[in-house]
């Protein structure tokens, strides 16, 4: 572990620290304790520097922990996870596993971190991610396959996100094509796939999700869309570690279903849990934007549009959907 990481481990129970006594832990200088102080109060962690008494947390920190996270998993999802790295710090954890498929990762694989330097949503948006507040995972998976016939996945993976929501009771959620999970019309979780070719035909693919379960008010400013977060929408705390245990067992078991089967697995809750079905949308895509009505997916994962008195079919891709007001 970082000597980040630890220091947080130290810090995460709310109680204060002296700078001497986090040093002689960590086997650094009180100056190197008060760069690191300096370094995580940059990343929106709210800890105090008190003269006379040291540091100190504004809240306990709920960390995420490799142990606590598999002893919160079933045996068959235990079976399934290749490797799991959990980190203090990193750019994205869709980069990091994307260079472990570059040399040597294999199916199962997952990342999960506090921070994300550089975290991304689709099209290129960043993805806020304040320290140790919600959920930034990602799993590997290598399919035999081509990328032409892992068009519904995307989809596939949002119904697993929504099963692992919905068992921790979060029945008001929906899914919102292509690729978010919303409540009320209030971003929740967004999914991220990125793949290359793995040289024998198949395909490496990296699955990436977001989950808001704990978001601070002070970065609100910084998102550019309706918002909401996991304890809002169930009304009550939670352990980081059970929520991320509960996505990894639904998903490490739905991406090998979708493996076997494709998406017809999933259609059924798709079209249950649709929050555009009938409703009138806009839709834009590159040099190309059109208003209708939602008219759900058909068995590909594309989106049906009513427009002009006729049905058109739209593909995931550079698309993104906004609720008509």
């Amino acid at each position: 572990m970082s000597l980040r990481g630890q220091l947080l481990q130290l810090l995460a129970d709310g109680r204060f620290y002296s700078g001497d006594e986090l040093g002689r832990t960590l086997g650094i200088s009180r100056s190197a304790v008060w760069k690191h102080i300096q370094f995580l109060q940059a990343r929106q962690l709210d800890i105090y520097a008190v003269r006379g008494r040291g540091y100190r947390l504004a809240q306990p920190l709920d960390l995420l922990s490799r142990q606590l996270i598999i002893k919160n998993m079933d045996h068959e999802a235990v079976a399934r996870l290749a490797r799991l790295d959990v980190l203090t710090e990193v750019d994205s954890t869709n980069a990091f596993l994307m260079a472990r498929a570059r040399n040597g990762g294999v199916s199962g694989e997952v990342c999960v971190a506090e921070y994300q330097s550089a975290g991304r949503g689709r099209l290129g948006r960043a993805w806020v991610s304040p320290f140790a507040r919600n959920v930034y995972l990602s799993l590997l998976w290598q399919f035999p396959c081509g990328a032409e016939a892992l068009g519904g996945l995307g989809l596939a993976i949002g119904v697993s996100i929504l099963r692992a929501i919905q068992a921790l009771g979060g029945q008001a959620v929906r899914l919102k094509w292509p690729n978010d999970l919303v409540c009320e019309d209030r971003k929740l979780a967004g999914v991220l796939l990125e793949m290359n070719m793995d040289g024998t035909g198949g395909c490496n693919v990296v699955i990436g999700v977001g989950l808001n379960v704990r978001m601070p008010a002070p970065v609100s400013g910084l998102i550019d869309q309706p918002w909401t977060d996991l304890e809002q929408v169930l009304g009550r705390p939670l352990s980081r570690n059970q929520v991320v245990a509960g996505l990894l067992q639904h998903m490490l078991h739905d991406v090998a279903q979708f493996q076997a089967h494709g998406l017809q697995p999933f259609m059924d809750d798709w079209r249950r849990y649709d929050n555009l079905l009938g409703r009138p949308v806009s839709l834009s895509t590159l040099g190309e934007s059109v208003s209708g009505i939602a008219c759900g997916i058909d068995e590909q994962g594309a989106l049906l549009l009513g427009h002009n008195g006729r049905t058109q079919r739209y593909l995931a891709g550079d698309v993104s959907v906004r609720v008509s007001v």
